[in-house]
């Protein structure tokens, strides 16, 4: 099966903005790959330090907020 991963790469880094709101940090038990793909577009700080989460740039926030709703938020 080939999976989307621009859709996955939505999916994760809208699962890391909710919990960066919820705990004030985004941590980062996501598939290397994924946050490697959001770390070389920008989005967020270099998931490979020693660090147990990252940081979103002011873009990968905008991103995720914006991805969160898109695939999270309950119809009304």
């Amino acid at each position: 099966m080939e999976l989307d991963e621009a859709k996955i790469d939505q999916a994760v880094l809208a699962l890391l903005y909710l919990n960066r709101i919820q705990s004030g940090h985004a941590w980062k038990q996501f598939a290397w790959d994924a946050t490697d793909r959001l770390f070389d577009a920008d989005l967020i700080t270099d998931p490979k330090s020693t660090a147990k989460s990252v940081h979103l740039t002011e873009e990968g926030e905008r991103l995720g907020k914006e991805y969160l709703l898109r695939l999270f938020a309950a119809a009304e």
